[in-house]
């Protein structure tokens, strides 16, 4: 099962607060719209999503079919497969993809600690 891209999704109270730190940790803007209330900031491979008054928890997410500069993989396992897969393996799902669709896409899920987990897929 490839999951793809790895990032980590925090809700941050103050965006600018945020994008301040994590530039002087040596993370630059990678996509996102302060317009919009959030940014995805990029040091090399790491990706980190900054989100302000969307959420209330911070979220592991992955995103299947993309690599770690959203460029689009040939080879994926689609999240509605993984949506399966996951059931299989007797995990409790909090959002399901719709089996009867193709392309974008998303599920969610808890760990056993409450840390929400986003399986979001954009092709």
């Amino acid at each position: 099962m490839k999951l793809g891209a790895f990032s980590i999704s925090l809700s941050v109270k103050d965006l600018q607060a945020s994008k301040s730190f994590y530039e002087k940790l040596g993370f630059t803007v990678f996509g996102g719209s302060e317009d919009h209330h959030y940014l995805i900031m990029k040091n090399q491979n790491a990706l980190i999503g900054l989100f302000e008054g969307m959420f209330d928890k911070n979220i592991l997410t992955f995103n299947p079919g993309w690599d770690e500069n959203a460029q689009t993989l040939n080879d994926y396992t689609d999240v509605r497969e993984i949506q399966q897969k996951l059931k299989e393996n007797g995990l409790q799902l909090d959002q399901e993809a719709n089996l009867s669709t193709s392309g974008p896409a998303s599920i969610v899920l808890t760990d056993p600690d409450g840390n929400p987990i986003l399986i979001d897929q954009h092709v």
